[in-house]
């Protein structure tokens, strides 16, 4: 509604999972007007009509040297790799939000078995399409960069193409399951 509406000046929305940063044009808008909008905003949630949230399954080669923390997942919850994969795989979870880098999408519904720390240490560079685990989420990385969390599998899909119309191949709201892939 803030993005369609008439709110002169909104310049950007960044979505979390309990809040929302606007950043505005101060020269076509102040704060008093701004909260204004927003309250009308929220006045208008009941009425708003939401999208039918998409399923979207994602094909993942667990483990190997495709999932190099799988192994250290599993001994630190006393399963077996092939149970954390199945764990991981059974699983419907939801696109609470984007961000981090674009593409990355925050994903809730992790079983709770499987829920892990991020690393100690961050590795400098994980791989484009790494599936990891970071406290009770799952998330891909959409482009190769540094990053912190349990990696456990890959995907072949990108996540992220700034040449597609939509650049993220997931939206808030999508629910998603992962396919393991078998050789």
């Amino acid at each position: 509604m803030l993005e369609t509406g008439p709110v002169a000046g909104i310049r950007n929305l960044h979505p979390a999972y309990c809040s929302l940063l606007i950043r505005f044009d101060p020269l076509r808008t102040d704060h008093e007007m701004l909260e204004s909008a927003v309250c009308d905003c929220v006045e208008q949630f009941d009425s708003v009509v939401s999208i039918e949230p998409r399923t979207v399954e994602i094909p993942i080669r667990y483990g190997d040297e495709f999932g190099p923390d799988l192994e250290d997942v599993a001994k630190l919850h006393g399963i077996t790799s092939k149970e954390v994969v199945e764990l991981h795989a059974s699983a419907t979870y939801t696109v609470y939000f984007l961000g981090f880098v674009p593409g990355f999408a925050y994903l809730g519904g992790l079983p709770e078995k499987i829920a892990t720390p991020r690393r100690q240490t961050p590795r400098k560079q994980v791989p484009q399409g790494s599936l990891g685990i970071a406290g009770n989420q799952t998330g891909i990385y959409p482009c190769s960069t540094p990053g912190g969390w349990q990696i456990i599998g890959r995907t072949p899909l990108e996540m992220f193409r700034p040449n597609r119309e939509n650049m993220s191949l997931l939206s808030i709201g999508d629910r998603v399951r992962f396919v393991p892939l078998c050789d």
